[in-house]
């Protein structure tokens, strides 16, 4: 990330930017408020580290332009003062600065309050970027419903349930957990790319039209990687790349669009296939009714070990109720539960025989 550091004072101007280069970020300097405001008008300047005391324009002068202009971003300020008044946190804070570092500081500290910065920063970027593709993504399909809520819901309680197994405890920490929750909405955003007449098909697809429905696992992920270059430092991107791509993947190899097996696949999309999996079943669509909760877990249980991942199957199974109340709570109003006779196939039969559906 790009800090702007803004000070009059040649030699604390360049003590900060030396912190901040050794942390890791790049560093463009100003050495007043206008001159700051200049830069940011050619260079995307998302947190910027101010001086109070300044001529030509002071911090606080320069706070104030900055939450008054139309930038579509939000610039995260922190102020760099040598005054000591209890009451210049308040008046800085007030002024538009979201942090405040008083002179001499801490280089630790510093980097502390960047770091704070940082965070909000890529929070906000995540969450807009989420927000505006899965609503691309619902758009396009009419059956999605209830369904992407449920879905990370889903991913949740499965991901919670990994986190305390010893096997996981190194992949799944809070941060995964987070990120799978708040990225699995986009796994179907490839589908965008479908032509209407095959993503809006009421019956069944043929197996020429299965194929390129099969297509939006690679779509979608051209088109997140395509925002990978532009944003590297974006891990949401790296999650949500992977769970496009790879959430049709069976654990015995069988599946699309890479042909991987057991954990080869990444974790988070052996996770969403059986979220995804699971709300299929249980759900109303164009070509069938929905099952019963009970017929869903058969099928799911008979794929452990070549749909799924055993280790997700467990999660799924000590997590039924957990289920049963996310499944109530965000309901499809048309849902209409069956329970499948003894003349149909049975279940990995059924999945395999959907041709052209996606489950």
């Amino acid at each position: 990330m790009e800090v702007l550091v803004v000070d009059d004072e040649v030699i604390s101007r360049r003590t900060i930017e030396n912190v901040l280069l050794e942390g890791g970020y790049d560093v463009v300097t100003a050495a007043n408020g206008r001159e700051a405001l200049d830069l940011m008008q050619q260079r995307q300047i998302r947190l910027v580290i101010v001086d109070w005391e300044m001529p030509v324009m002071d911090g606080i002068e320069f706070c104030k332009c900055v939450r008054s202009g139309d930038s579509p971003h939000y610039v995260y300020i922190v102020m760099v003062t040598s005054r000591s008044h209890s009451s210049d946190p308040i008046s800085g804070l007030a002024g538009g600065a979201d942090d405040f570092v008083t002179k001499p500081f801490n280089p630790l500290e510093l980097l502390m309050r960047v770091h704070t910065g940082q965070r909000v920063i890529a929070m906000e970027s995540r969450e807009m970027m989420i927000f505006a593709l899965a609503k691309l993504a619902e758009s396009r399909d009419p059956e999605t419903g209830a369904h992407l809520e449920r879905v990370r819901n889903y991913c949740r309680i499965l991901a919670l349930h990994l986190q305390r197994q010893v096997k996981f405890q190194e992949q799944v920490d809070d941060n995964f957990v987070r990120l799978l929750f708040e990225t699995s909405p986009l796994h179907d955003i490839g589908k965008v790319a479908i032509p209407d007449q095959v993503l809006l098909k009421p019956n069944r697809l043929t197996a020429d039209e299965f194929e390129t429905m099969k297509t939006h696992t690679i779509r979608g992920a051209e088109t997140i990687d395509s925002l990978i270059h532009q944003f590297p430092n974006a891990s949401f991107l790296e999650m949500t790349r992977d769970i496009i791509l790879s959430h049709h993947e069976k654990f015995d190899g069988s599946g699309y669009p890479q042909g991987l097996a057991g954990e080869q696949i990444p974790l988070c999309g052996r996770i969403v296939a059986v979220a995804d999996v699971y709300d299929a079943l249980t759900s109303k669509r164009v070509y069938k009714d929905a099952f019963s909760h009970a017929r869903a877990k058969s099928i799911i249980v008979e794929g452990s070990g070549k749909h799924f991942d055993p280790s997700v199957v467990e999660a799924f199974l000590d997590n039924e109720d957990a289920f049963h109340q996310i499944r109530d709570r965000y309901h499809d109003h048309d849902i209409e539960t069956t329970v499948l006779n003894h003349s149909q196939p049975s279940p990995l039969t059924f999945i395999s025989s959907m041709v052209g559906q996606e489950v």
